[in-house]
């Protein structure tokens, strides 16, 4: 026959087993909502890599400078970003970017912009804060990208 006493220890032990389990499942779901946070960082990272190399090509379009080429001194980029979507230097329409890709890190269409000292664009990039996750392994062009502090050092520019 069971005591009141015992039944209590019985009790105490349970209630002791599943304060454990909760705590085991925070623990797990605190790890798995910073792994996808992470993780989607990492993706955001490869998208802006992605839409500044567009960006770098359309610039490099812009300044009629061929992939590889050196850049010859005196040329000049857009005014605006909107002077890639359609050239206002030539007759008709010609378009060095189809649309202005939004960045992927924060989700708005507003770009840094580094201006020469005409005022005309010759690099963009992230006004996202924090240290970039990617830190080496970047593509020759992008070699000053390793060991970044800030994704404004990541500048994609027609140089």
């Amino acid at each position: 026959m069971r005591t009141g006493k015992a039944l209590s220890l019985e009790q105490g032990f349970a209630y002791l087993l599943l304060l454990l389990a909760v705590a085991l499942i925070g623990v797990a779901a605190s790890a798995a909502v910073s792994l996808g946070a992470s993780m989607a960082r990492r993706d955001a990272e490869q998208q802006l890599l992605a839409v500044g190399a567009e960006f770098q090509q359309a610039l490099r379009s812009y300044a009629g400078v061929p992939v590889g080429a050196v850049m010859p001194p005196g040329v000049r980029g857009p005014r605006s970003l909107n002077d890639l979507l359609k050239d206002p230097r030539v007759p008709g329409v010609r378009r060095h970017l189809r649309q202005l890709y939004a960045d992927p890190l924060t989700g708005k269409s507003e770009w840094g912009l580094l201006t020469d000292s005409h005022g005309s664009i010759s690099g963009v990039y992230s006004l996202a804060e924090g240290t970039p996750i990617k830190r080496s392994g970047f593509a020759p062009e992008w070699s000053a990208f390793d060991e970044a502090t800030s994704y404004r050092q990541w500048v994609f520019s027609q140089i």
